[in-house]
């Protein structure tokens, strides 16, 4: 997976223009379960104005979505997050959050179309909602790093009790931040980046040795 030549504009709302110019821009998924903060996470960090399909929570999916963890969550998303941010004056991050309730997820294959890399938002109080979208980007293939979203009332785990906790792989880096702070967003996008470069350096493997 080349950066460079990564479909990164694949899904790309109409009308967000692409980089040009040497400048790399690519795709990153934002997923995570029902009211873990992907939202916020992409809010908090875009330099353009994010889009997002948050839709007003009525009666009729009271049977259908479990808001047990959620109690003052009154929207949701039912499409799709979207948002742009420059890391660098060369490096260019789209990123796409995907909605967090099960019956949308039949989505999450358009959206992942093109990416490079993901993050995993998760939630103490409610650990268990991170292993769909975990299985789902172990079995994709996609590189994907864990970060651990802190709410005012959540209780407060070492990155190493949650990677226990989730049955993760030690290569899979788990962070602790704060989705409402744009520097600490920042910090977790360029993990991710680090990350998925490693990653294609372990697949490229070491250069063999001229004749």
């Amino acid at each position: 997976m080349d950066f460079a030549s990564s479909d990164a504009g694949a899904g790309v709302p109409a009308g967000i223009p692409l980089t040009g110019g040497n400048a790399v821009s690519t795709k990153i998924v934002v997923a995570g379960g029902f009211g873990v903060g992907k939202t916020t996470f992409v809010r908090s960090v875009s330099e353009i104005p994010p889009l997002t399909t948050e839709a007003v929570m009525t009666q009729a999916a009271a049977d259908v979505d479990d808001v047990s963890g959620t109690p003052d969550k009154v929207t949701t998303t039912v499409a799709m997050d979207f948002g742009r941010i420059s890391l660098e004056s060369d490096l260019v991050l789209y990123l796409f959050g995907t909605p967090g309730q099960g019956r949308f997820w039949f989505m999450w294959d358009d959206l992942v179309r093109g990416a490079v890399g993901a993050v995993v938002l998760a939630d103490t109080r409610r650990l268990a909602d991170s292993f769909p979208a975990l299985d789902y980007f172990e079995a994709s293939g996609l590189p994907f790093l864990v970060a651990v979203n802190r709410f005012d009332d959540a209780p407060v785990y070492s990155p190493d009790d949650v990677r226990d906790s989730l049955a993760l792989k030690d290569h899979i880096p788990v962070l602790v931040f704060d989705a409402r702070d744009r520097a600490g967003v920042v910090q977790v996008l360029t993990a991710l980046v680090v990350h998925a470069l490693a990653g294609e350096e372990l697949q490229a493997g070491p250069v063999p040795a001229a004749p």
